[in-house]
Protein backbone atom coordinates (compact mmCIF):
# COMPACT_ATOMS: atom_id res chain seq x y z
CA UNK A 1 0.00 0.00 0.00
CA UNK A 2 1.31 3.82 -0.47
CA UNK A 3 -0.26 6.78 0.87
CA UNK A 4 0.00 9.87 -1.00
CA UNK A 5 -1.17 13.26 1.12
CA UNK A 6 -2.93 15.48 -1.42
CA UNK A 7 -4.23 18.31 1.63
CA UNK A 8 -2.85 18.35 4.44
CA UNK A 9 -3.87 21.87 6.22
CA UNK A 10 -6.89 22.26 8.68
CA UNK A 11 -10.21 24.77 8.15
CA UNK A 12 -9.03 26.54 5.33
CA UNK A 13 -6.44 25.97 2.43
CA UNK A 14 -3.15 27.82 2.33
CA UNK A 15 -0.72 28.60 -0.37
CA UNK A 16 1.72 25.42 0.46
CA UNK A 17 -1.08 23.61 1.74
CA UNK A 18 -4.39 22.30 0.70
CA UNK A 19 -7.66 21.06 3.44
CA UNK A 20 -8.12 17.57 4.04
CA UNK A 21 -7.68 14.48 1.79
CA UNK A 22 -5.13 11.49 1.78
CA UNK A 23 -5.23 8.92 -0.86
CA UNK A 24 -4.23 5.24 -0.40
CA UNK A 25 -2.79 3.24 -3.30
CA UNK A 26 -3.46 0.02 -3.70
CA UNK A 27 -0.85 -1.02 -6.15
CA UNK A 28 -1.47 -4.98 -6.70
CA UNK A 29 -5.35 -3.97 -7.97
CA UNK A 30 -4.72 -0.72 -10.00
CA UNK A 31 -6.91 1.16 -7.50
CA UNK A 32 -7.21 3.99 -5.28
CA UNK A 33 -9.11 4.65 -1.72
CA UNK A 34 -9.65 8.26 -1.15
CA UNK A 35 -9.98 9.48 2.47
CA UNK A 36 -11.76 12.74 3.06
CA UNK A 37 -12.05 15.51 0.30
CA UNK A 38 -12.11 19.16 0.96
CA UNK A 39 -12.28 21.46 -1.29
CA UNK A 40 -9.82 21.47 -4.63
CA UNK A 41 -8.93 17.38 -3.84
CA UNK A 42 -9.54 17.12 -7.98
CA UNK A 43 -7.08 19.56 -8.71
CA UNK A 44 -4.59 18.46 -6.38
CA UNK A 45 -5.10 14.75 -7.82
CA UNK A 46 -4.15 16.86 -11.37
CA UNK A 47 -0.72 18.16 -9.96
CA UNK A 48 -0.17 14.42 -8.65
CA UNK A 49 1.24 11.13 -10.24
CA UNK A 50 -2.40 9.52 -9.26
CA UNK A 51 -4.81 8.51 -11.94
CA UNK A 52 -8.13 9.62 -10.16
CA UNK A 53 -9.87 6.95 -12.99
CA UNK A 54 -8.87 3.97 -10.16
CA UNK A 55 -10.79 5.54 -7.53
CA UNK A 56 -13.23 3.15 -6.12
CA UNK A 57 -13.97 4.00 -2.49
CA UNK A 58 -14.01 6.83 -0.47
CA UNK A 59 -14.11 7.08 3.55
CA UNK A 60 -15.24 10.68 5.01
CA UNK A 61 -14.39 11.36 8.92
CA UNK A 62 -16.90 14.00 9.52
CA UNK A 63 -18.75 16.57 7.73
CA UNK A 64 -17.20 19.64 8.54
CA UNK A 65 -16.41 21.41 4.91
CA UNK A 66 -13.01 21.43 4.83
CA UNK A 67 -13.22 17.35 4.32
CA UNK A 68 -16.19 16.97 2.14
CA UNK A 69 -16.68 20.54 0.07
CA UNK A 70 -14.72 18.97 -2.94
CA UNK A 71 -16.73 15.78 -2.82
CA UNK A 72 -19.24 16.96 -5.29
CA UNK A 73 -17.11 18.42 -7.59
CA UNK A 74 -14.92 15.37 -7.88
CA UNK A 75 -18.02 13.31 -8.55
CA UNK A 76 -19.02 15.12 -11.30
CA UNK A 77 -16.30 15.33 -13.16
CA UNK A 78 -15.69 11.36 -12.66
CA UNK A 79 -19.10 11.46 -14.35
CA UNK A 80 -18.13 13.68 -16.98
CA UNK A 81 -15.38 12.04 -18.13
CA UNK A 82 -17.36 8.84 -18.66
CA UNK A 83 -15.08 5.86 -17.67
CA UNK A 84 -16.10 5.46 -14.03
CA UNK A 85 -17.28 2.07 -13.27
CA UNK A 86 -18.62 2.94 -9.72
CA UNK A 87 -17.66 4.93 -6.47
CA UNK A 88 -18.82 3.62 -2.85
CA UNK A 89 -18.58 6.05 -0.02
CA UNK A 90 -18.52 5.81 3.81
CA UNK A 91 -18.98 7.83 6.36
CA UNK A 92 -21.06 9.79 8.96
CA UNK A 93 -25.30 9.76 8.63
CA UNK A 94 -25.59 12.36 6.81
CA UNK A 95 -23.37 12.09 3.72
CA UNK A 96 -26.20 10.56 1.49
CA UNK A 97 -28.41 13.33 2.31
CA UNK A 98 -25.73 16.03 1.66
CA UNK A 99 -24.66 14.13 -1.52
CA UNK A 100 -28.41 13.96 -2.99
CA UNK A 101 -29.29 17.82 -2.00
CA UNK A 102 -26.55 19.10 -3.65
CA UNK A 103 -26.53 16.97 -7.26
CA UNK A 104 -30.05 17.82 -7.09
CA UNK A 105 -29.84 21.21 -6.51
CA UNK A 106 -26.84 21.68 -9.31
CA UNK A 107 -28.48 19.73 -11.64
CA UNK A 108 -25.63 17.06 -11.86
CA UNK A 109 -26.46 13.99 -12.68
CA UNK A 110 -23.60 10.98 -12.15
CA UNK A 111 -23.84 8.33 -14.76
CA UNK A 112 -22.45 5.58 -12.80
CA UNK A 113 -23.32 3.59 -9.71
CA UNK A 114 -22.88 5.48 -6.45
CA UNK A 115 -23.39 3.85 -2.95
CA UNK A 116 -23.36 5.00 0.02
CA UNK A 117 -22.64 2.93 3.37
CA UNK A 118 -22.67 4.09 7.20
CA UNK A 119 -20.46 4.17 9.11
CA UNK A 120 -21.89 4.43 12.76
CA UNK A 121 -22.56 0.37 12.78
CA UNK A 122 -20.11 -0.54 12.56
CA UNK A 123 -18.48 1.77 14.51
CA UNK A 124 -20.38 0.65 17.35
CA UNK A 125 -19.97 -2.97 16.90
CA UNK A 126 -16.54 -2.81 16.52
CA UNK A 127 -17.42 -4.94 13.60
CA UNK A 128 -16.33 -4.56 10.05
CA UNK A 129 -16.87 -1.63 7.93
CA UNK A 130 -15.55 -3.52 4.42
CA UNK A 131 -14.28 -6.92 3.69
CA UNK A 132 -12.92 -6.81 0.25
CA UNK A 133 -10.58 -9.37 -0.79
CA UNK A 134 -7.42 -9.02 0.66
CA UNK A 135 -7.91 -5.97 2.85
CA UNK A 136 -10.35 -5.40 5.32
CA UNK A 137 -11.60 -1.72 6.90
CA UNK A 138 -12.84 -1.00 10.30
CA UNK A 139 -13.65 2.21 12.06
CA UNK A 140 -14.39 4.15 15.53
CA UNK A 141 -16.15 6.75 16.89
CA UNK A 142 -13.75 10.02 17.79
CA UNK A 143 -14.42 12.53 20.01
CA UNK A 144 -15.55 15.80 18.43
CA UNK A 145 -17.85 18.88 17.74
CA UNK A 146 -20.14 16.54 15.67
CA UNK A 147 -19.99 12.70 14.74
CA UNK A 148 -16.49 11.51 13.36
CA UNK A 149 -15.06 8.21 12.71
CA UNK A 150 -11.45 6.96 12.10
CA UNK A 151 -10.47 4.46 9.68
CA UNK A 152 -8.59 1.42 9.92
CA UNK A 153 -7.26 -0.73 6.98
CA UNK A 154 -5.75 -4.13 6.99
CA UNK A 155 -3.95 -6.27 4.21
CA UNK A 156 -4.60 -10.19 5.35
CA UNK A 157 -1.73 -12.39 5.96
CA UNK A 158 -0.08 -13.27 2.92
CA UNK A 159 1.45 -16.69 2.07
CA UNK A 160 4.85 -17.39 3.35
CA UNK A 161 7.93 -17.28 0.52
CA UNK A 162 7.60 -20.31 -1.81
CA UNK A 163 10.41 -22.55 -1.19
CA UNK A 164 11.16 -23.38 -4.80
CA UNK A 165 15.02 -25.45 -4.01
CA UNK A 166 12.43 -27.58 -2.28
CA UNK A 167 9.64 -27.84 -4.55
CA UNK A 168 12.47 -28.77 -7.68
CA UNK A 169 13.79 -31.41 -4.70
CA UNK A 170 10.71 -33.03 -4.34
CA UNK A 171 10.66 -33.57 -8.11
CA UNK A 172 7.88 -31.10 -8.66
CA UNK A 173 7.67 -29.87 -12.17
CA UNK A 174 8.38 -25.71 -12.50
CA UNK A 175 5.97 -24.34 -14.61
CA UNK A 176 2.08 -23.11 -13.36
CA UNK A 177 1.76 -25.11 -10.86
CA UNK A 178 4.11 -23.41 -8.54
CA UNK A 179 1.34 -20.44 -8.70
CA UNK A 180 -1.27 -22.67 -6.92
CA UNK A 181 1.55 -24.37 -4.49
CA UNK A 182 2.41 -20.86 -3.92
CA UNK A 183 -1.21 -19.97 -3.10
CA UNK A 184 -1.18 -22.96 -0.51
CA UNK A 185 -3.49 -24.67 -2.70
CA UNK A 186 -3.60 -28.60 -2.51
CA UNK A 187 -2.10 -29.82 -6.12
CA UNK A 188 -2.49 -33.58 -7.45
CA UNK A 189 0.95 -33.98 -9.66
CA UNK A 190 0.88 -36.82 -12.72
CA UNK A 191 2.42 -39.40 -10.73
CA UNK A 192 -0.55 -39.39 -8.70
CA UNK A 193 1.13 -37.64 -5.58
CA UNK A 194 -1.08 -34.56 -3.76
CA UNK A 195 1.02 -32.19 -2.38
CA UNK A 196 0.45 -29.65 0.20
CA UNK A 197 1.42 -26.19 -1.35
CA UNK A 198 1.40 -24.74 2.43
CA UNK A 199 4.22 -27.22 3.03
CA UNK A 200 6.67 -25.62 0.64
CA UNK A 201 5.79 -22.22 2.26
CA UNK A 202 6.91 -20.36 5.36
CA UNK A 203 4.86 -18.91 7.90
CA UNK A 204 2.18 -15.97 6.50
CA UNK A 205 3.58 -12.55 6.29
CA UNK A 206 1.75 -10.01 8.17
CA UNK A 207 -0.14 -7.55 6.08
CA UNK A 208 0.12 -3.60 6.17
CA UNK A 209 -1.96 -1.66 8.07
CA UNK A 210 -2.46 2.09 8.16
CA UNK A 211 -5.00 4.35 10.43
CA UNK A 212 -6.61 6.98 9.56
CA UNK A 213 -7.38 9.50 12.79
CA UNK A 214 -8.79 13.19 12.12
CA UNK A 215 -10.77 15.51 13.66
CA UNK A 216 -10.31 14.49 17.19
CA UNK A 217 -9.09 15.36 20.82
CA UNK A 218 -7.57 12.81 22.38
CA UNK A 219 -9.34 9.40 22.94
CA UNK A 220 -9.29 6.04 24.01
CA UNK A 221 -11.11 4.78 21.30
CA UNK A 222 -8.23 5.86 18.28
CA UNK A 223 -5.41 3.99 20.87
CA UNK A 224 -7.68 0.85 20.31
CA UNK A 225 -8.34 1.67 16.55
CA UNK A 226 -4.82 2.06 15.82
CA UNK A 227 -3.19 -0.31 18.26
CA UNK A 228 -0.07 -2.23 16.69
CA UNK A 229 -0.59 -0.42 12.85
CA UNK A 230 1.99 0.29 10.59
CA UNK A 231 1.63 3.67 9.91
CA UNK A 232 -0.83 5.65 11.70
CA UNK A 233 -2.46 9.66 10.25
CA UNK A 234 -3.09 11.93 13.14
CA UNK A 235 -4.09 15.14 12.87
CA UNK A 236 -1.90 17.72 14.90
CA UNK A 237 -3.97 21.01 14.43
CA UNK A 238 -2.60 22.61 17.25
CA UNK A 239 0.72 22.80 18.96
CA UNK A 240 0.85 21.65 22.84
CA UNK A 241 0.71 25.13 24.35
CA UNK A 242 -2.70 25.55 22.61
CA UNK A 243 -4.07 22.44 24.33
CA UNK A 244 -6.91 24.65 25.96
CA UNK A 245 -7.69 25.92 22.61
CA UNK A 246 -7.33 21.81 21.60
CA UNK A 247 -10.00 21.10 23.74
CA UNK A 248 -12.70 23.64 23.55
CA UNK A 249 -12.55 22.81 19.84
CA UNK A 250 -11.97 19.37 19.70
CA UNK A 251 -8.80 18.97 18.40
CA UNK A 252 -5.26 17.72 19.03
CA UNK A 253 -2.63 18.46 19.83
CA UNK A 254 1.10 17.49 18.48
CA UNK A 255 1.52 16.24 22.27
CA UNK A 256 -1.96 13.80 21.95
CA UNK A 257 -1.38 12.76 18.33
CA UNK A 258 1.85 11.36 19.80
CA UNK A 259 0.89 10.25 23.01
CA UNK A 260 -2.02 7.98 20.55
CA UNK A 261 0.97 6.73 18.79
CA UNK A 262 2.88 5.43 21.33
CA UNK A 263 -0.04 3.80 23.31
CA UNK A 264 -1.18 2.17 20.56
CA UNK A 265 2.42 0.97 20.01
CA UNK A 266 2.07 1.74 16.04
CA UNK A 267 5.52 1.81 13.76
CA UNK A 268 5.51 5.41 12.73
CA UNK A 269 3.20 8.75 13.52
CA UNK A 270 2.56 11.39 10.95
CA UNK A 271 1.30 14.38 11.46
CA UNK A 272 -1.10 16.02 9.20
CA UNK A 273 -4.41 18.91 9.71
CA UNK A 274 -2.11 21.56 10.80
CA UNK A 275 -3.43 25.15 11.84
CA UNK A 276 -2.62 27.50 9.34
CA UNK A 277 -0.87 29.23 12.19
CA UNK A 278 2.24 27.27 11.92
CA UNK A 279 3.13 27.94 8.49
CA UNK A 280 6.83 28.93 7.94
CA UNK A 281 7.72 32.24 9.04
CA UNK A 282 4.98 32.31 12.06
CA UNK A 283 6.72 31.74 15.88
CA UNK A 284 5.51 27.91 15.70
CA UNK A 285 6.19 26.16 12.50
CA UNK A 286 5.63 22.43 11.52
CA UNK A 287 9.18 21.93 12.30
CA UNK A 288 8.37 22.89 16.44
CA UNK A 289 5.31 20.50 16.10
CA UNK A 290 6.98 17.50 14.81
CA UNK A 291 10.05 18.12 17.98
CA UNK A 292 7.35 18.45 20.36
CA UNK A 293 5.75 14.97 18.97
CA UNK A 294 8.75 13.40 18.67
CA UNK A 295 10.17 14.05 22.37
CA UNK A 296 7.17 11.30 22.85
CA UNK A 297 7.40 9.44 20.21
CA UNK A 298 10.59 9.40 18.11
CA UNK A 299 9.15 7.95 14.84
CA UNK A 300 7.70 10.99 13.79
CA UNK A 301 7.42 13.45 10.64
CA UNK A 302 4.94 15.99 9.51
CA UNK A 303 3.48 15.67 6.09
CA UNK A 304 3.37 17.67 3.26
CA UNK A 305 1.16 18.17 0.19
CA UNK A 306 2.17 15.31 -2.26
CA UNK A 307 3.99 13.34 0.17
CA UNK A 308 3.76 9.77 -0.86
CA UNK A 309 4.91 6.99 1.72
CA UNK A 310 5.22 3.03 0.99
CA UNK A 311 3.58 0.97 4.05
CA UNK A 312 5.76 -2.12 4.53
CA UNK A 313 5.20 -4.80 7.05
CA UNK A 314 8.36 -6.53 8.52
CA UNK A 315 8.70 -9.97 6.89
CA UNK A 316 9.10 -12.54 9.72
CA UNK A 317 11.22 -14.49 7.38
CA UNK A 318 14.12 -11.51 7.28
CA UNK A 319 14.09 -11.17 11.26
Amino acid sequence: MQVTFLGTSSGVPTRGRNVSAVALRLPQRSELWLFDCGEGTQHQFLRSELRVSQLRRIFITHMHGDHVFGLPGLLASLGLAGTCTGIDLYGPDPLRDYLEGVLRTSSTRIGYPLRTHKAQPAASSGGLLLDDDDLTVRCAPLTHRVPAFAYRVDQKPRPGRFDVERAKAEGIPPGPIYAELKAGRNVTLDDGRIINGASLCGPDRPGASVVYCTDTVFCEAAVELARGADLLIHESTFSHAEAELAYQRQHSTSTMAAQTALEAGVKQLVLTHLSPRYMPGNPMTPDDLVAEASAIFPNTLVAKDFLSLDITPADPAAA
